[in-house]
């Protein structure tokens, strides 16, 4: 019987399955996340078209994103991009605010939330490519000048060790945003898991010692929450920066310009 119904999914003529396209958890998750996060902007947008800002100061949600877009954009964007920033801030806010709802999405342990999307290694690499592709299809002449002919000595260039080595770099820059969001925010729930599993590790344990084990684990657990909560915040501020960083690093001018 399980064969028949293992079977039926299988075309009869190819001998073939067909592409499993079902919405995972992590799926659902990641699209109510998105479709939270475009509610919050509309209802800001809202705001902002509703109230004259030199008039009045913001208030409600207005208020509570405002200094945070403000923050993002003039403190890390505007200073690690340079004057071109004004292209690039709608990806980075969108990256920043789009990591840190998913961050603190993934702590509440029932659905909506409890989806680790940060956790998973191919949403940090999508994110990964979309800050590549920002860097290397808007990168000026000087940067693309220092890959694939630097200043360096000419049989460092012709060999060429240099322009490899630099290249090499454009790949693991981004690399490197994937796996510290991907390793930061996975490690977190694991750390989680790990102390919550103690009280079902110990339920055969005598009373006295699964009950005492089972507070500290509560204990640890609601710390570790807390730190969660730090950590969402931190690791999308931290993505961010970089992301400016590497495309202000394509759009730097020589030193003698």
């Amino acid at each position: 019987m399980f064969n028949k119904r293992k079977n039926k999914n299988v075309n009869a003529e190819t001998g073939r399955r067909p592409i499993d396209i079902s919405i995972t958890k992590n799926v659902l998750g990641l699209m109510f996340d998105s479709a939270l996060l475009v509610i919050l902007i509309l209802l800001c947008a809202r705001w902002y078209k509703k109230h004259d800002v030199l008039k009045e100061k913001p208030s409600g949600l207005a208020a509570l994103v405002e200094p945070v877009i403000v923050m993002i954009n003039d403190d890390v964007i505007k200073e690690a991009v340079g004057p071109q920033h004004a292209k690039f801030s709608p990806y980075l806010l969108t990256a920043f605010f789009f990591i840190l709802i998913n961050n603190l999405m993934g702590i509440f342990p029932i659905f909506p939330g409890g989806a680790n999307i940060t956790g998973n290694i191919a949403v940090t690499g999508v994110l990964a490519l979309f800050t590549f592709l920002a860097v290397n299809l808007f990168g000026n002449r000087h940067y693309y000048k220092d890959i694939f002919w630097p200043d360096v000595p000419l049989f460092l260039k012709a060999i060429p060790i240099m322009p490899a080595i630099e290249v090499l770099g454009t790949i693991t820059k981004p690399f490197s945003l994937m796996i510290r969001l991907f390793a930061n925010m996975l490690a977190g729930h694991i750390m989680l898991l790990s102390v919550i599993a103690v009280i079902f590790l110990t339920k055969n344990m005598a009373p006295v010692m699964n009950g005492s084990l089972s507070v500290i684990s509560v204990l640890f657990g609601v710390f570790l929450d807390v730190l969660e909560v730090f950590v969402a915040c931190i690791q999308a501020y931290v993505f961010t920066m970089l992301s400016a960083l590497f495309i202000g690093m394509a759009h730097q001018e020589p030193e003698n310009h």
